[in-house]
This record gives structure tokens, C-alpha cells and sequence, in this order.
């Protein structure tokens, strides 16, 4: 073990700089959806609160990318999570959407919302944990079904929205703290 590997982790809203290292840990998880590194280059510029990494010794180990639309101010949607093979089994997406949740609930966030494969059993059992966590309701319902996605990227799953909520802010607080 280096030392590297002894430091502890620390968790942070993104900046620009962090872009192409969330690009690559999605490459390299070879199981998200890989979007334009140009994507990721403006999550981190322009929805970075909404957004987190997970750095240890100086290296990304994880990130989550999210949302608020003006439409729905009180909801926050997580889009994506990642975490480096090295770094899994330490419960870092947990650990993130909880930072992220802790930072979105002191302004006005009282939902989670984000989509799940029926099929990403590990994500199914991530947000039941953190729906649990938050003492809150968490529903399924149909979003965007396989005959939606382009066919040029091959079978894609359907993809059911997963709702948490509404929950308390002071409990989103309380959590991250306990969590981290």
C-alpha cells in the first residue's frame, strides 16, 4: 500500500480542470454512457455545485454529475457516477451524492431524481440506500423506453426515473455528516 493510498478522501465541487479526468474515469468504467469531453468540460463550468469528486492523493477516485433546472428548483438529477476500480467497495458514490444532496438541500432541494437501467443492480441498491438514509419515498416510474434511444447506439435499455422524496433538508445535513 503507498501512501497515497493512506490519504484520506476528499470530496469537492469540480472545476473545468477536472473535466478530462471525469471523462476518462467514464472510458475507463467501460460501463456508462460516454458522453463529449466537452460535456463534461461544462457540467464542471456551469452545474460544478451541482456536481462532485472524490480525490485522494491528488487523483480523481470518483465523480457524480447532476442538475437543476429552472423549471424545478427542487429537484436536484443526478446523471451520472463513477468511481475508479481501485476505489470501489468504500461507498464514494454514496459518500458524493450525499455531498452534492447536503449542498443542494440548504437551497431548497427536496428531491432526488436520476434513472437507473433495470438491469444496474449496483445503482438500484445505491439510491434504495440513500432513499433509506433520508427516510424518504423512493417511486419508479417509466421515463424514456428502449425504442427511444437512437438505434445507431445499439440496444439500450429503457431507462425508469427514480424519484427520492420529498425529504427533509435538516435530514440531507444530518446524513452527509454521519456519512462522510
Amino acid at each position: 500500500m503507498t501512501p497515497q493510498d493512506d490519504s484520506p478522501v476528499q470530496f469537492r465541487h469540480p472545476t473545468v480542470d477536472d473535466g478530462a479526468a471525469i471523462w476518462q474515469l467514464v472510458v475507463d468504467a467501460g460501463t456508462l454512457d460516454r458522453n463529449s469531453s466537452y460535456l463534461y468540460l461544462l457540467l464542471c463550468r456551469d452545474f460544478a455545485d451541482c456536481c462532485a469528486v472524490a480525490e485522494r492523493g491528488g487523483q480523481l477516485q470518483g465523480f457524480t454529475t447532476g442538475f437543476r433546472s429552472a423549471e424545478r428548483p427542487d429537484v436536484w438529477f443526478l446523471w451520472q457516477v463513477g468511481v475508479a476500480a481501485s476505489a470501489r467497495g468504500q461507498k464514494l458514490a454514496g459518500r458524493m451524492a450525499h455531498f452534492v444532496l447536503n449542498t443542494q438541500a440548504a437551497r431548497g432541494v427536496c428531491y432526488l431524481e436520476t434513472t437507473v437501467a433495470p438491469s444496474n443492480e449496483a445503482s438500484r441498491a445505491l439510491f434504495a440506500g440513500i432513499a433509506r438514509r433520508l427516510d424518504a419515498r423512493l417511486a419508479e416510474s417509466e421515463l424514456f423506453t428502449e425504442p427511444q434511444f437512437p438505434t445507431s447506439e445499439g440496444v439500450h435499455e429503457a431507462e425508469p426515473l427514480l424519484r427520492i422524496g420529498p425529504f427533509d433538508t435538516g435530514r440531507a445535513a444530518q446524513v452527509y455528516r454521519n456519512f462522510s
